[in-house]
């Protein structure tokens, strides 16, 4: 189902059954029942955008702690669990999937979701999606009574019925990860004393890694010698020129991938190029590459698992992508990451990682969407993304490239956890 598709069911359909289920809800509150005890069974509903999952490993972490790993599950579409399974923070078999090929596989799915939920007896559940009608939906028919998300207080994000016992207010100034954080931690209040939080945050929490077997990565380093034609790898920087069709304005213009990968080629005869996207953007990534006009330009888009593709991050030293899902889970691996930011704030979705390098141009219009928006905006200019100019990605790639020339090359892949730095 096309993205805009499921934001315009979300806010049309989504408010309709907001408002019933809140209707029932006031139904239900008419004949408490006694008080829950602490958490038992905690599912997230974190349906989209793999990096922002990256982002709230933290704060699924912490869950595991208070209740363990064999009683934390994820409610997640189909295509976004692979990060969860890279990040095996919960048994595979906990994470709970929901096609979106189509409005009838996503009705049909979401009913199988609810009653895998409730045959679990799921206790607590939190909304990891912010103030999204569907994923609040799916929270409070999950039948938990414990039910913690992002609430609409004087009406700043839209309507999206009252569906929470646990109503947390949105901090513009956290970032996201401590807001997935704050809503794990909610749990420890009762409800009556939010939306005040008398708690603090941890500070800088570890970012996990990346662990690839020896034979992966043997398969991924004999795809890339022989993509690249070369007997061994050299230093190889890649471009990631799209970032998906959930916001295309964060696209930095492909012409300008294409002069800093001309320009980087010309500074360092040592090194070789290689774009990456999905299998749906290989055509577009072997145009790109085609369009630099050298035999050390190549693509790599469409040839690898999202599981190899990490692993070829591992193998390369720098990667310069948009503010979408790689600019998170490259930090998993020991790669250094360029993003650059436009429409969205690095504030509030930059990775914390100590090799990750965000250019921003800092616009008065930007950043124009987020969470009170539901990520929707009227521009259809983004010059917060033309901005940024070449020779600035191109500074910050140089002097990224040569310190790492200069130290020593990153600990193998599986040998790597960063630390996470304010």
């Amino acid at each position: 189902m096309q993205v805009n598709s499921m934001r315009f069911l979300d806010r049309w359909v989504g408010s309709m059954i907001s408002a019933l289920l809140t209707m029932v809800r006031k139904l239900v509150d008419l004949f408490p029942t006694a008080p829950a005890g602490p958490p038992r069974r905690i599912v997230f509903v974190k349906l989209v955008e793999q990096g922002a999952t990256v982002i709230a490993e933290p704060a699924l972490r912490r869950a595991v702690e208070m209740v363990d790993r064999d009683n934390v599950f994820v409610a997640v579409f189909e295509e976004n669990r692979f990060i969860l399974d890279i990040l095996d923070v919960i048994p595979k078999g906990n994470v709970i999937t929901i096609r979106s090929s189509g409005l009838y596989v996503v009705f049909v799915d979401t009913l199988s979701a609810i009653w895998r939920m409730r045959r679990e007896r799921i206790d607590t559940a939190i909304d990891f999606e912010f103030f999204s009608r569907y994923s609040g939906a799916l929270t409070y028919l999950s039948g938990a009574t414990r039910r913690v998300g992002l609430h609409s207080f004087a009406g700043e994000a839209g309507y999206r019925g009252d569906l929470m016992t646990h109503r947390v207010a949105y901090n513009l100034a956290l970032h996201a990860g401590e807001t997935y954080q704050a809503l794990v931690e909610t749990l420890t209040l009762r409800p009556d004393q939010l939306p005040t939080m008398d708690f603090q945050l941890p500070a800088n929490p570890e970012l996990p890694a990346f662990r690839a077997q020896p034979d992966e990565t043997r398969e991924v380093d004999e795809l890339l010698r022989r993509t690249l034609g070369r007997d061994s790898i050299p230093p190889l920087i890649l471009l990631n020129a799209n970032s998906g069709d959930l916001l295309p304005l964060r696209r930095w213009p492909l012409e300008r991938y294409i002069e800093l990968a001309r320009r980087l080629l010309e500074r360092y005869p040592e090194t070789m190029i290689a774009f990456t996207g999905s299998p749906q953007e290989q055509a577009d990534a072997e145009r790109a590459a085609a369009m630099v006009g050298s035999d050390r330009s190549v693509s790599i888009g469409g040839q690898t698992t999202l599981r190899q593709l990490l692993i070829a991050y591992g193998l390369s030293e720098v990667l310069v992508t948009n503010d979408s899902g790689p600019a998170h889970y490259a930090t998993l691996t020991p790669i250094d990451v360029v993003t650059l930011f436009g429409p969205e704030t690095p504030a509030v979705f930059g990775s914390k990682s100590p090799r990750s390098h965000i250019l921003w141009a800092g616009l008065p219009c930007s950043p124009c969407v987020n969470a009170f928006n539901q990520r929707v905006t009227t521009c259809t200019n983004n010059l917060c993304m033309q901005r940024i100019s070449v020779d600035s990605v191109l500074a910050t790639v140089c002097r990224v490239y040569e310190q790492r020339r200069k130290s020593e090359r990153p600990p193998p892949l599986g040998g790597h956890r960063a630390a996470a730095v304010a």
